[in-house]
């Protein structure tokens, strides 16, 4: 017998995937305007690019999509560029929030210290270090992961901080009264009270890291999904615009679902909203 819970979860399911259906076709019914498609695209189009991306031979023309597109091997080159370049960037910058942000969490002189710096860098419009990274790493795939990783940090590090800064004196002191040393209180309650801080930060840092590497794309580079899309742009080809999004939103969420699936086997010692209720 079907739980009410997952019923709820399927009947919402239903009415997702139904407002998805209706803004497709109200963006359709808008695009028969030409100069409203000039503008916004035609989805049928948008999805023909799509196609041609990633289909290895041509297919001709077609009824649904008339304009004769044929398949394009370079995107894999393109796309794997720039998810090469967010995987590095999401990874390092998780690294180094996390590390710093226990380190200035547990260091009180340190962080009083280094308190001005860290707001004012966090404070500054971090587009405006693509020229200098470019300039720094040249205009490979660094230079985007630079700028990537900037954007990233600083969401790991705020959250990593204030998880550690949230641990329950009396937690720590009990901890403390049965004799943990300075590493096994970082283990067993540093950490653990950090982690949930931890997840709910890389679930941003995910879409920050695809919008550094694709901004470091638009500035320079030969490759990428980004490049693509500014060479779109320069030939006001709306549709590959569209398109090259929609690419880069899809691998974002599939990357944030392996974020969310890395989270629940990690989390299993957490109550869920559910189990807490019934508690």
């Amino acid at each position: 017998m079907t739980s009410p819970a997952n019923h709820l979860r399927k009947n919402l399911r239903l009415w997702q995937i139904g407002l998805l259906i209706l803004l497709l076709a109200g963006w359709h019914l808008a695009s028969r305007d030409q100069q409203i498609a000039f503008f916004l695209g035609e989805p049928i189009k948008v999805m023909g690019r799509i196609w041609s991306w990633f289909m290895p031979f041509g297919f001709g023309e077609s009824v649904l999509f008339p304009d004769g597109l044929r398949g394009n091997a370079d995107i894999y080159i393109h796309l794997g560029t720039t998810l090469l370049e967010t995987v590095l960037a999401f990874g390092l910058g998780t690294l180094l929030g996390l590390v710093c942000g226990l380190w200035l969490a547990l260091a009180p002189l340190a962080s009083a210290i280094l308190d001005p710096y860290i707001k004012a860098a966090n404070s500054m419009p971090r587009v405006i270090l693509a020229p200098i990274f470019g300039l720094w790493f040249g205009l490979g795939i660094w230079s985007k992961v630079a700028l990537a990783v900037t954007l990233v940090f600083f969401i790991v590090f705020f959250n990593v901080y204030q998880g550690v800064k949230e641990v329950s004196p009396v937690v720590l002191a009990n901890a403390r009264m049965l004799g943990a040393n300075q590493r096994q209180l970082l283990r067993t309650v540093y950490l653990p009270s950090a982690t949930s801080w931890v997840f709910s930060s890389l679930h941003t840092s995910v879409g920050l890291a695809f919008v550094g590497a694709v901004v470091g794309e638009y500035l320079g580079s030969a490759r990428g999904v980004g490049y693509l899309i500014l060479q779109a742009e320069g030939t006001f080809d709306v549709n590959t615009v569209f398109a090259g999004i929609v690419v880069l939103t899809t691998f974002a969420l599939m990357l944030d679902a392996l974020v969310g699936r890395v989270e629940k086997r990690l989390m299993k010692w957490q109550p869920r909203s559910g189990e807490t209720e019934k508690l």
